[in-house]
């Protein structure tokens, strides 16, 4: 028997190499527990016009939103089809990553466990913009889990060039 069981999960995807680890072992942990495991993307708006100009056009970020739910949809299928885990939930949210995963969709979804890879940033990065993962750790208003490493417990780190 579980000394702490989990109902709702939550693991921010976003395509990265650390989230595919989170969702891996968030997929375990759902499968022990009997929980309902929640995917989340989160579109961030303010690079919408950083990273654009002077904004996308509502077609844009129609588009976006729709290959958003299309990942989700495909990695639920997946799930479904290979792990036999029938209880996910998919959702594309707009806003500030940080704030989205850490306060309003745990509140909204009464998630009592996050599960987030490590930052994929450098030192550098995380001075001038923040790790989402550091963010979460600390705000977050359920337990949060940040995953380092394969389902085998190995470390799967960015490796330093030489």
């Amino acid at each position: 028997m579980l000394e702490q069981e989990y109902r709702n999960i939550l693991v921010p995807v976003d395509g990265s190499p650390e989230a595919e680890l989170a969702f891996n072992k968030a997929k375990r942990v759902a499968q022990a527990n009997g929980a309902h495991l929640d995917l989340l993307t989160v579109l961030d708006t303010k690079q919408f016009v950083g990273n654009y100009g002077g904004g996308l056009t509502g077609d844009a970020i129609y588009q976006i939103s729709e290959d958003a739910q299309s990942y989700l949809e495909n990695l639920r299928a997946a799930t479904i089809e290979r792990d036999g885990l029938k209880d996910i939930g998919i959702h594309v949210r707009f806003g500030n990553p940080k704030v989205v995963i850490a306060k309003d969709f745990p509140r909204d979804h009464h998630t009592d466990l996050i599960m987030i890879g490590a930052t994929g940033l450098n030192a550098v990065e995380r001075v001038l913009v923040g790790s989402v993962t550091e963010y979460v750790n600390r705000q977050a208003p359920c337990d949060v889990l940040i995953v380092r490493t394969d389902l085998e417990n190995k470390y799967q780190g960015r490796r330093r060039k030489k």
